[in-house]
């Protein structure tokens, strides 16, 4: 008789479209075969981001991501450029507080070379030449985000929302830091945290499954696991409440953030808080209506940040600094009137069609698709089919919004944050 514990595991595994092995050094592969479509899209997920740095680390995990474009033991960062382009690769890679994600979206027949590509960029060489060159295109990076005031406020809130976390400090790093950080520091962390069994390759789009496994295995079967498994060593942040001032004279608009705490991705309510960030402050949303076209400020809404273990909803405002009473007033007059009255019918299934659209698109597109399985096997701990994001979708109620506003509220304690040229509120 099946065990009923893992009875939902195996009517998974009889059900799923999804194919996937796990090296034997730890690398899981996951692949979701798009035969109707004529390319493919793969990429390594490595389970790091700023919230696994140390203090002195802050910002290693983004300096890395660039450097594993400069060079490796069989390429340099010229062969590396030039080898995208010859594939014609739509090719990038992000850091989060969470993870580093390189991907490529090429021509079914060219996936293998692609895969070949990244792989080899996994095993970087960290090329001493270039890593004095690309901590100035870094501090660049640094100075331009500090010359933007939506910058400024959002590190300020995570900062003090996030107080005694790594959470707290942006992607980016420091500036003094960055300046400080040596090939020999990131070298240490990228051997630990590049390691087979706290990495994913994920590949979706016209491929063969059997083809693509035999390639994973040839280009990272031999790869040592020696490093730190993320799960291991992360801590769920506190929440902290309170208020921020940051009075910065040069710009000429005011900043203003609220922000509450939120369902993390693997919540039951993770649906509900994007329909709510939608009708609250998205397109058409009542901050549009209720701020931006009242005159109030001219830009204004709210955005709902997910991570595996916790998330924020941030109500925000960008307006000039004689207003900023008008503006904070009305964001939280919004917060109160969506929490005591709830939302409408018409607000949901507009948002919910909205979002059925989306994923509609995103699933013909195999880059697309890429980004939502390496979500889910990240967060959720196994890939979803599009019927199970749209059945999701589908269950968004007004009714399940206000369950989700009883258990995470947007009105009474919070983190609010002021940044710009007046010096307000008193604290």
């Amino acid at each position: 008789m099946t065990d009923q514990r893992n009875k939902g595991l195996t009517d998974f595994a009889m059900a799923s479209p999804f194919i996937e092995d796990c090296l034997s050094n730890g690398l899981r592969v996951v692949i979701e075969q798009m035969p109707h479509v004529k390319s493919a899209a793969c990429g390594f997920l490595v389970r790091t981001g700023s919230r696994d740095e140390t203090p002195s680390l802050a910002g290693v995990s983004h300096f890395l991501e660039h450097m594993c474009f400069k060079g490796t033991p069989h390429r340099t960062w010229h062969d590396i450029n030039v080898e995208f382009d010859e594939m014609g690769s739509v090719y990038n890679a992000f850091t989060t507080k969470d993870r580093t994600f390189y991907y490529g979206w090429v021509r079914s027949g060219d996936v293998e070379r692609q895969m070949a590509l990244i792989a080899d960029m996994m095993r970087s060489t960290l090329p001493p030449g270039e890593f004095d060159m690309e901590k100035k295109v870094i501090l660049e990076e640094i100075a331009m985000a500090n010359d933007q005031i939506e910058h400024l406020a959002y590190h300020l809130l995570h900062q003090k929302v996030f107080a005694d976390s790594s959470m707290a400090w942006p992607v980016l790093g420091y500036e003094t830091g960055i300046q400080a950080l040596s090939r020999d520091a990131m070298h240490e962390y990228f051997a630990r945290r590049y390691a087979p069994d706290n990495m994913m390759l994920i590949v979706a789009g016209n491929v063969d499954a059997a083809k693509t496994i035999a390639a994973a295995k040839r280009l990272c079967d031999h790869w040592a696991a020696e490093g730190v498994r993320t799960a291991d060593g992360r801590q769920t942040p506190c929440f902290h409440a309170g208020t921020a001032v940051q009075r910065i004279e040069r710009f000429r608009q005011q900043a203003v953030l609220l922000a509450f705490r939120a369902p993390s991705a693997q919540d039951r309510h993770d649906e509900e808080a994007e329909a709510l960030a939608a009708i609250l402050g998205g397109e058409n949303s009542r901050f549009f209506w209720n701020i931006i076209q009242a005159g109030i400020a001219p830009r204004a809404g709210a955005l709902r940040e997910s991570y595996h273990d916790c998330g924020l909803m941030i109500l925000y405002g960008l307006g000039e600094p004689e207003n900023a009473e008008k503006l904070a007033e009305a964001m939280q007059r919004e917060a109160i009137e969506i929490t005591t009255k709830g939302v409408n019918e018409h607000e949901v299934q507009r948002v919910r069609n909205k979002r059925r659209t989306h994923l509609a698109a995103e699933a013909e597109a195999p880059f697309y698709r890429l980004v939502q399985i390496m979500e889910d096997v990240d967060y959720r701990g196994r890939p979803h089919t599009v019927e199970e994001r749209l059945d999701r979708v589908n269950r968004v109620t007004a009714e399940s919004i206000a369950a989700c506003l009883e258990r995470f509220p947007i009105t009474g304690e919070g983190y609010f944050v002021s940044v710009g040229p007046r010096d307000w509120p008193p604290l």
